[in-house]
């Protein structure tokens, strides 16, 4: 039977749906919307990193719609343009029951960086990642939520290695053409600009919109030309420049967000400020409310009554300090309009108000002025309460108002596309026997929702079930996606080589072991978190790596801050030992890592390794989107891992405790992590029965899916922080 050809009014509606839907990071944690997406152009959506918008921008209109004209393509775009309208439009989310006041009046939510997808680099690192996780599970659950942040056009830097393995940085331009963006327009249809008093200058902004699914995330740009340079470069780049750049860009984000929400007509119920980067914004409603005729004291009352705060931090150099100089400097002419005495506002961010010495502390604001605070783990909420007390006098620790809200990540956002479709036809066919892939894909098509049933506990206990998931089933997706990793991992190696010969492709083709054990470490290179640990057992490390019955390989990436000489050490170190030492082959580099590479390395290694000196990991969330993809932990007991760990479900390094001094600390963990990896890890591992399965070490990964998965997410989180801060005065 001939279908009848579509007409010019329904190809322009089908048009119209998909230029929407590429703009819409829905699109990022929904599998079918991505193959519809790379379906047009495989190659483009490779080399263009996996951006939507790009590669519509790549297919002409014509080719598109003679696309359309196709029966599976019209199908497959139909039905993902009728879920995305139905995830849009759906009244019956879990928002909507539980929090109806959040839809007129939402959170606004304040974070210097957000971290969505690796098409938009405007994110340094975990802060960024959780905020946009935040964002992406405040849209799932229907919540009433806006965010607040700053488009950064060069976004964070490139990484590149040099011939002396020293890491360099380089910045990319981002073309708001090419991403999922938007400019935010007046009644007008024009530009909508706002303002905000920096130094002397009046500065101008514009912003962007990203459509987080139902969440809109606004970003504001000074690059404007009636700015000078200097304020036009303010938001270039992320954390970029000296700390006057920072304190200038900590008031555009705190003081124009809030500008920026009043000129958008919002009227939010909370202000959450993730981090006290944004903690100008209790300056901007204390002033709003003193012009409105508050007398101060009131003004302040009622700024904290709708704040809350987050801290990311347990080191103390790590919060924002500003002198009182460097403060006069930067709000000299903000400061005339606030009818308070200068002292008064320097005094909100001193531990001691009277310390006309005392630096001014984001922390300290933002913890005075909100009426409620809390940590991102169980134990970072013990040492923020700890850090402090001097703030609450007379207080006991315990009683410190700053609670913990571990943090989470965003499952389907995580979750390599193999692993969807793997628990998709999982879900489709409830574990009995085989499916073809299109069969499930059509299935899931026509309606069934299985994105809302992967978070279920109930869905992840069923992992215990052998006619669900036979270890057969488990062991085969494990060897394709280390397959798949190290497969990645040769190809971006062979790209990181000046001038590759023919020979180099063949080499590279031989580099890593598909049947070793493979351990990850991914992250930012931090001191505090000890990347090259491991290697100070070195001879006994090769002796591991080069045993042909049992071997293990690693594979590093990460980047240190441009100012952090010795984080850029240890990654020259760990680069030097994959070229010139015994490991040479069991040991690589990939530069670069950003939210793509972090996909790749959670699913396809068999070992998460995080060993941070304890207690400086806040909460970590790295090693929660391995679970997912069968991938175990091998972590010292802090941030998150302490309250996963159940002994059955991954690998603890050492006690849940620490040595106080730095060096016997870092001996003992050293020793430990060996211990742990030779005595239960390896032997685990490489345990076989006469089918070739490690029954055992699929026990494990069960037990990790089990109690690890449903838990450690930001569906759970947000919900959590609705309940106990958000809804609550």
């Amino acid at each position: 039977m001939t279908r009848k050809p579509l007409t010019g009014a329904e190809l322009n509606e089908l048009v119209t749906g998909l230029n929407k839907l590429a703009h819409n990071l829905w699109w990022t944690w929904d599998q079918e919307a991505q193959d519809l997406f790379q379906e047009l152009s495989p190659r483009a959506w490779q080399n263009l990193y996996h951006n939507a918008v790009a590669v519509l921008r790549e297919v002409s209109d014509y080719e598109l719609r003679v696309h359309l004209q196709e029966a599976d393509f019209l199908q497959h775009a139909r039905s993902v343009l009728h879920n995305f309208e139905a995830y849009l439009n759906d009244k019956a989310t879990w928002g909507h029951k539980n929090a109806p006041e959040l839809h007129k009046n939402p959170v606004a939510y304040f974070s210097a960086e957000f971290g969505f997808h690796e098409t938009l680099p405007i994110s340094a690192g975990g802060l960024g990642i959780l905020s946009g996780d935040h964002a992406k599970s405040a849209s799932d659950l229907g919540l009433g939520f806006v965010g607040i942040s700053l488009f950064y056009r060069e976004g964070y830097f490139q990484q590149a290695i040099d011939g002396n393995n020293w890491q360099t940085e380089y910045y990319n331009l981002i073309n708001p053409e090419n991403v999922p963006l938007e400019p935010v327009l007046n009644s007008e249809g024009e530009r909508l600009i706002c303002n905000i008093e920096i130094n002397m200058e009046n500065v101008a902004f514009q912003v962007w919109r990203i459509n987080v699914g139902r969440v809109p995330v606004y970003l504001l740009d000074t690059n404007l030309p009636q700015n000078d340079q200097h304020f036009r470069d303010l938001t270039a780049r992320v954390y970029g420049g000296d700390s006057t750049t920072r304190i200038m860009q900590e008031m555009l984000l705190g003081i124009g967000g809030v500008r920026l929400i009043r000129a958008l007509g919002v009227q939010p119920s909370v202000f959450h400020m993730n981090e006290g980067h944004a903690a100008f914004l209790t300056l901007e409603l204390i002033r709003e409310k003193m012009a409105a005729g508050k007398n101060y004291s009131d003004a302040a009352a009622e700024t904290k009554a709708h704040c809350i705060f987050t801290t990311h931090t347990p080191v103390e150099a790590g919060h924002d300090r500003f002198s009182p100089a460097m403060m006069d400097y930067a709000m000299h002419t903000y400061r005339a309009s606030l009818p308070v005495p200068w002292n008064e506002i320097m005094g909100l961010g001193r531990v001691n108000p009277r310390d006309a010495n005392e630096t001014f502390c984001m922390t300290v604001l933002a913890l005075k002025l909100s009426r409620a605070a809390n940590g991102v783990s169980e134990l970072h909420g013990q040492i923020s309460r700890e850090m402090w007390q001097s703030l609450y006098p007379g207080t006991p620790v315990e009683k410190v108002p700053i609670g913990h809200i571990t943090n989470g990540i965003h499952l389907l956002g995580w979750m390599k596309g193999t692993v969807r479709h793997f628990w998709r036809q999982k879900l489709t066919n409830g574990g009995a026997g085989e499916m073809p892939q299109e069969t499930a894909m059509w299935s899931i098509r026509a309606g069934i929702d299985w994105s809302a049933t992967i978070h279920d506990c109930e869905f992840w206990q069923r992992m215990t079930d052998p006619e669900f998931l036979s270890d057969e089933e488990l062991w085969a997706l494990r060897y394709r996606l280390r397959r798949e990793l190290i497969e990645f991992a040769r190809r971006r190696l062979l790209q990181q080589v000046n001038g590759a010969t023919p020979g180099d492709y063949i080499r590279f083709d031989r580099l890593l072991n598909p049947d070793a054990l493979t351990i990850g470490f991914a992250r930012r290179f931090a001191t505090y978190k000890r990347a090259p640990l491991i290697f100070q057992q070195f001879d006994n490390i090769v002796k591991l790596c080069k045993d042909k019955q049992r071997p293990i390989q690693f594979i590093f990436a990460g980047k240190a801050h441009p100012r952090d000489d010795d984080g850029k050490r240890f990654i020259q170190q760990i680069i030097h030992l994959s070229k010139h030492s015994d490991l040479r082959g069991n040991l690589v580099f990939i530069e670069n890592y950003d939210i793509h590479v972090a996909r790749q390395m959670v699913s396809g290694c068999d070992i998460w390794l995080n060993n941070p000196r304890r207690p400086l990991e806040a909460s970590g969330t790295s090693g929660m989107k391995a679970g997912c993809h069968g991938c175990l932990n091998l972590s010292i007991l802090d941030g998150w891992w302490r309250e996963g760990y159940n002994g059955q479900n991954g690998f603890a390094i050492g006690e849940d405790s620490q040595p106080d001094s730095i060096a016997e600390q870092d001996r003992v963990d050293s020793q430990n992590l060996y211990q742990t990896l030779t005595e239960q890890v390896v032997p685990l591992f490489f345990n076989r029965d006469a089918s070739g399965i490690p029954r055992a070490w699929l026990q494990h990964v069960r037990a990790a899916m089990t109690t690890l998965v449903p838990q450690f997410t930001t569906d759970r989180m947000v919900k959590e922080y609705t309940r106990k801060y958000y809804l609550t005065k």
